[in-house]
């Protein structure tokens, strides 16, 4: 595997880490059916408690599959996944590079 593999394999592993939770894929599929959503709705439809709901919140933020806009005292979350999907597209086309070459 070349080494550029192996830096954008590194880089995808906090996604990978993010997508591996069931309840953190639920929070995704319903932010990519509604969109912009509180924590309150998030927490209305999903059977966490606040803190948790918060928690996984931080997790994908810091992964950098969502962001947060502040309306009042909401926190609206929504996907931003445009830069995880360009860079896991390169790291596809990295494996299938090193693939060819063999």
């Amino acid at each position: 595997m070349s080494q550029k593999t192996m830096q954008l394999l590194k880089q995808a592993i906090p996604v990978f880490d993010m997508l591996k939770d069931e309840k953190r894929q639920e929070i995704l599929m319903l932010l990519f059916e509604q969109g912009a959503t509180s924590v309150n709705k998030i927490t209305e439809q999903i059977s966490l408690s606040r803190p948790a709901v918060s928690h996984h919140l931080k997790l994908l933020s810091q992964a950098g599959l969502v962001f947060a806009t502040k309306h009042g005292k909401e926190r609206y979350y929504e996907l931003q996944l445009g830069d995880t999907i360009e860079h896991l597209r390169n790291l596809l086309e990295s494996l299938e590079n090193d693939v060819k070459a063999k």
